[in-house]
């Protein structure tokens, strides 16, 4: 596809998804296709968790916005690619770079954070479980959800504004189909190596310690699991907790790897194929993974389809 030549002295070119593939069209259609089902199974599973009053729950809830989150999260790099590959263009201005790395930022730190409650969340329902509604009450939640997103606005604010303030002497060339901080460190023409540094401090908050509480919370879980006399109650809440461990590794792996190991050992394409695991095919598979293993959530959508059913006929 011809590519347009039509950029400002301060526009990015951003150079896509794999660039050197001979069928990049073919990686366009398939990102395309799995967006759609993001958007529809994270749109479904909301809209469920907003009909069904048995899905009003703490659990639910923090679920729903785990969605929300996801559903941004894709819309702030897929669009663009896929627009700018159908129009032949490469291009992406300054302050549009800047912004979709703030909201990339923004997106990523919040699920995160959001992650790590919903782990407390199962600590509690499982761990106490005759004080879950007196902990989870609904204000706690809430708190919870704008905890998530203060967190990342406000970490995404400021390595947002730092990073994009170094200078680029030379190519604008970004190796990569959206502007993720670590490619954009990789053009500017000073030693951004302190500031790396503390990237990855910041990296241990947003990721190192949400593990942390993660895996503490859930070994916690695992042995009072293992005490429960009822075999159905075990079973429930081992395919809970599997669901949202799943969820955990398939995100902040590849975010472990990008964000806390030295830049000058990634390659382009493992950069890219990482990126597109917690960008692009986490926010894909979030509503599937929750929703295949949980009863309440597929007795919801039998439900609601049958009453659309009627309303039809």
């Amino acid at each position: 596809m011809e590519k347009s030549n039509e950029t400002s002295t301060t526009d990015f070119i951003l150079l896509g998804l794999f660039p050197e593939f001979k069928y990049s069209g073919l990686f366009v259609s398939i990102i395309m296709s799995i967006y759609l089902i993001a958007l529809t199974s994270n749109s479904v599973l909301i809209l469920l968790i907003w009909v069904d009053s048995r899905l009003h729950t703490p659990m639910y809830f923090l679920l729903s916005q785990l969605s929300i989150i996801d559903v941004a999260y894709i819309s702030s790099s897929v669009p663009k690619m896929a627009i700018n590959y159908y129009l032949g263009k490469q291009n992406i201005s300054l302050v549009g770079c800047g912004t979709q790395m703030f909201f990339c930022l923004t997106l990523g730190g919040s699920e995160c954070l959001l992650l790590t409650f919903m782990s407390y969340d199962r600590y509690v329902a499982i761990c106490k479980p005759l004080h879950y509604s007196i902990i989870m009450g609904s204000k706690i939640c809430v708190q919870m959800t704008v905890m998530s997103w203060v967190g990342g606005v406000l970490n995404s604010l400021i390595q947002t504004i730092y990073t994009m303030h170094f200078p680029i002497c030379g190519s604008r060339e970004i190796h990569h189909f959206f502007c993720e901080m670590p490619a954009i460190l990789k053009l500017s023409c000073e030693d951004t190596s302190d500031y790396e540094m503390g990237v990855f401090v910041v990296s241990i908050v947003f990721i190192i310690l949400p593990f942390s509480l993660i895996v503490t919370s859930y070994t916690f879980i695992l042995f009072t699991i293992l005490h429960m006399n009822s075999p159905e109650g075990r079973n429930k809440a081992l395919a809970t907790c599997s669901s949202h461990l799943t969820v955990v590794s398939l995100y902040l792996g590849p975010g472990i790897v990008v964000y806390m190991t030295p830049g000058s050992s990634h390659t382009t394409g493992l950069n890219q194929g990482l990126s597109v695991f917690y960008t692009i095919l986490t926010p894909m598979l979030n509503p599937l993974i929750y929703s295949l293993r949980n009863k309440d959530v597929l007795e919801a959508l039998r439900k609601t389809m049958r009453k659309s059913l009627f309303k039809v006929k």
